[in-house]
């Protein structure tokens, strides 16, 4: 490997690792944040209440009704969309949110090789939703971007619709996602997604519920942040300053089905 390609490879490792550092720092604020508002009253209330109105243009879903899992959906509450066969000696979780940059620079440098393992069979991919921008930043683009990528499990075309939201991604303060209209017109990009039923599925949030619910799930595991992702349990970005690499993740998983 040249030396410009490591280079490119160490900086790419370190803005995944600042973006998750600054995902931190903005839950830390957030958290002080309410902290504040409890003692200020009304201005600290009314504070809050603006940053979620400046992001509250999205479509609103019901999430109180019933929890409706997309199909295909396993593990416990089946709260785990699955790619790759069952059969896969590794297993990679992936607790991942649609408006999380950090999320978006992982899967532009992780799932080239994901999904490669993942179709030669080496490897199951479990895809666990989350919510969190949502509830740092105001808006509906974390629920309704999920609920639009469970309704394509549902058409067969999760993997190619997951891609195509994150290479889409807008500006973390932007909720895009939030309109339907947004996440129906990416799906043209996506073969054999354009349809009815999609559309339906969309805008009627039918598994919106279920996103929330997957986001119960993320809270109660007590997981500081998105992405967050296991290889056979043990948390790759545990170091944060030598991440389990690409390269690295291939060569554990090729082993292992050896």
């Amino acid at each position: 490997m040249s030396e410009k390609n490591r280079e490119g490879k160490r900086a790419a490792r370190d803005r995944l690792a600042q973006e998750r550092e600054q995902q931190k720092a903005r839950d830390k604020r957030r958290r002080a944040l309410i902290v504040v508002s409890a003692v200020v009253g009304v201005l600290g209330l009314a504070a809050i209440a603006g940053v979620i109105a400046a992001n509250a243009g999205g479509d609103k879903k019901d999430t109180s009704g019933p929890v409706v899992p997309p199909a295909g959906a396993s593990g416990e509450d089946k709260l785990v969309i699955p790619v790759g066969k069952d059969s896969a000696k590794s297993t990679l979780t992936v607790w991942e949110d649609f408006r999380c940059p950090a999320c978006a620079s992982f899967e532009a440098q992780y799932s080239p090789t994901i999904n490669e393992l993942a179709e030669k069979g080496q490897l199951k991919v479990e895809y666990r939703l989350a919510t969190i921008i949502d509830g740092n930043m105001g808006g509906t683009g974390s629920v309704n971007a999920g609920n639009a990528a469970a309704c394509a499990q549902d058409a067969g075309k999760f993997t190619a619709y997951h891609d195509v939201l994150y290479k889409n991604q807008p500006e973390e303060t932007d909720d895009a996602f939030g309109k339907d209209s947004r996440l129906l017109e990416l799906a043209k990009e996506v073969e054999g997604l354009d349809s009815a039923d999609f559309k339906k599925c969309v805008e009627d949030g039918t598994h919106a519920s279920w996103v929330n619910k997957s986001n119960d799930a993320f809270r109660a595991g007590k997981f500081t942040g998105t992405p967050t992702v296991l290889l056979d349990g043990k948390n790759i970005f545990a170091d944060q300053k030598n991440p389990l690499t690409p390269e690295q993740l291939k060569k554990q998983v090729e082993e292992a089905a050896e």
